[in-house]
């Protein structure tokens, strides 16, 4: 008789627990008042900004996951749950797109950018980027910040801007390849590379670090950010947030950082 109130007690526990964790988990609806986005990591400081704006629009929120565009792209494709994508380049958007994983008609080049070579502030000295200028000297013993090359797009944007200008051959051994821009943009703020070469955006948002060099835009193709909704998306919000990113009070977060505006 006492093992089985025993049991009757644990059993009754047991189902309270369960009835309690089972309130406490959030309903659809209120999952489905939460936009999810998913954005390249130099679009940080002005998202932030203008998502903070979004829900004095709205009355919804909008939670963003900030990574490279391509590590991004790949939780995308291996079902990662969001409403939108904002890459940093078109080439990750459009093997989305390949795989049929935006809804097409929803996507446009939202934004524009410029590529900088930083240094750390204290030590910063103007450099004239042009054809064949010497970047493995200016780098002495240290190494050269960047995206990952094949797999970041401010990476491949540094590496075509160095081979255009004679330039990736003498420095090639000497990149520190990060996984995003952003991590790139701290290895130079902290003193651990020289030089770096980063978006005219994140530069802005480092106070330690300052721009010495801007490669001349014909050095690379040109930076668009797209942007488009996802095709598992249900959220229907989503449209109203594309079109909150392309009003002018979200312009003028984006150009407070740096960004160009661009139009289809």
């Amino acid at each position: 008789m006492q093992n089985r109130r025993q049991w009757m007690k644990l059993a009754t526990t047991a189902i309270t627990a369960i009835w309690l964790g089972a309130a406490a988990l959030p309903t659809p609806a209120a999952a489905a008042d939460k936009l999810t986005v998913f954005a390249a990591a130099s679009l940080k400081d002005a998202l932030d900004a203008a998502n903070a704006a979004w829900p004095k629009e709205s009355g919804k929120e909008a939670v963003t996951s900030y990574a490279a565009s391509g590590a991004l792209a790949k939780q995308i494709e291996n079902a990662a749950p969001a409403d939108v994508f904002i890459s940093a380049d078109l080439a990750w958007m459009d093997y989305l797109a390949e795989k049929n994983l935006i809804k097409a008609d929803t996507r446009s080049n939202l934004l524009g950018n410029r590529m900088v070579l930083v240094a750390e502030k204290a030590k910063a000295k103007p450099v004239e980027i042009k054809p064949g200028f010497d970047l493995a000297a200016l780098l002495g013993d240290g190494k050269l910040a960047m995206g990952e090359p094949k797999s970041v797009p401010a990476g491949k944007y540094a590496m075509a801007a160095l081979d255009k200008l004679g330039v990736w051959k003498s420095v090639e051994s000497r990149v520190a390849g990060a996984e995003s821009v952003r991590a790139a943009l701290a290895l130079v703020s902290r003193g651990e590379a020289p030089y770096g070469i980063v978006y005219q955006t994140d530069a802005a948002a480092d106070k330690g670090v300052a721009v010495v060099g801007t490669f001349p835009a014909d050095s690379h193709p040109p930076i668009i950010y797209p942007v488009a909704i996802l095709a598992e998306s249900k959220n229907p919000d989503a449209a109203a947030y594309l079109d909150f990113l392309k009003s002018d009070k979200a312009a003028a977060f984006f150009t407070a950082q740096g960004f160009t505006i661009l139009s289809d």
